[in-house]
């Protein structure tokens, strides 16, 4: 029987980009993206010189709910500086899904003490560049056309510490907002779905309706009776 081999992440393209030249990177990653509740959200990581990962640090995907809160005080003191920035449902709704995220970037990248020279970004698509930046084929922007410099990277959070690292600030901040608006909205198990699809949302859907922290504007809401 074979399965995938998980591996723990780098700091290659950390390394890489610093010898380029580039002062400061940071990583950055989203959740929330697919929820049908809550904020869409995104962690940034800067990246220390010289500083080994904290052990155990992986994509916040492949790690327990308890691993991920205890690796959050790691992360926390391990990176040089983190942040997290959020968008609303509404602003979801109304901006749609890459300029809701580009927002929550861009809150995130506003809230560090010195912006980063250059980003890891996870995934194929680069949200957080205005558009029309002039990304190049392999992901980056030439350097005079913004700061911070993207680089996206496929799979970044299970292959890139920086991204690993944002990946856990992320979720576990979203997790937290999550599970205390639980007894705000009894019956739609915020504690355990996050506000993603499940059977137990979907049913508190048809009898309750939408609350003031669902996107409205998502395909699941066409067969609602109430709105």
């Amino acid at each position: 029987m074979t399965g995938r081999t998980r591996t723990a992440p780098h700091d290659l393209l950390e390394g890489s980009l610093l010898g380029e030249g580039f002062e400061t990177v940071a990583g950055i990653d989203e959740v929330g993206r697919g929820a049908w509740a809550g904020p869409a959200t995104v962690g940034v990581v800067v990246f220390p010189r010289g500083m080994a990962a904290p052990p155990g640090l992986r994509d916040s995907k492949e790690l327990s709910e308890d691993r991920r809160e205890a690796l959050f005080p790691l992360v926390s003191e391990w990176c040089t500086e983190w942040a997290v920035g959020h968008a609303s449902p509404d602003e979801c709704d109304r901006l749609g899904m890459t300029a809701a995220l580009r927002l929550a970037a861009r809150r995130a990248l506003g809230s560090l003490t010195c912006a980063p020279d250059a980003v890891l970004l996870d995934g194929s698509f680069d949200y957080l560049s205005e558009p029309g930046g002039g990304a190049g084929r392999d992901g980056a922007r030439p350097r005079a056309a913004c700061r911070p410099v993207v680089r996206t990277v496929v799979r970044g959070d299970a292959t890139c510490v920086s991204i690993a690292g944002a990946s856990i600030v992320a979720k576990v901040t979203r997790d937290r907002m999550m599970r205390d608006l639980s007894a705000s909205f009894p019956g739609f198990d915020f504690d355990r779905n996050k506000g993603y699809p499940s059977p137990v949302h979907r049913t508190a859907l048809a009898g309750f309706g939408l609350t003031s922290v669902h996107r409205r504007s998502w395909s699941y809401v066409d067969g609602l009776a109430f709105r």
